[in-house]
């Protein structure tokens, strides 16, 4: 029986990085701290993360999809902050 595919950061990266740049208007929400915008991007992370795997996550997993975007937002935030 085959291995999954094991989870890396290159690989979660890659994913998140298409996340926010399809679900563009809800990342802006999240920088401006609208209700719900974590939660639907952080759902629509382990879902494109479940299918770029072709598999279920663990729940270590998940944690680092949460967490890692987490710090793409937080980043996205700073570089909107900083003056031009």
């Amino acid at each position: 029986m085959a291995q999954p595919s094991p989870l890396t950061l290159e690989t979660l990266d890659l994913v998140l990085r298409q996340v926010l740049s399809d679900h563009r208007e809800k990342t802006l929400a999240w920088i401006r701290r609208e209700p719900s915008a974590w939660g639907y991007l952080a759902g629509q992370g382990v879902a494109a993360t479940r299918r770029h795997l072709g598999r279920q996550l663990a729940d270590s997993e998940r944690r680092m999809v949460w967490s890692r975007l987490w710090w793409w937002l937080e980043q996205l935030k700073l570089r909107m902050e900083q003056p031009c």
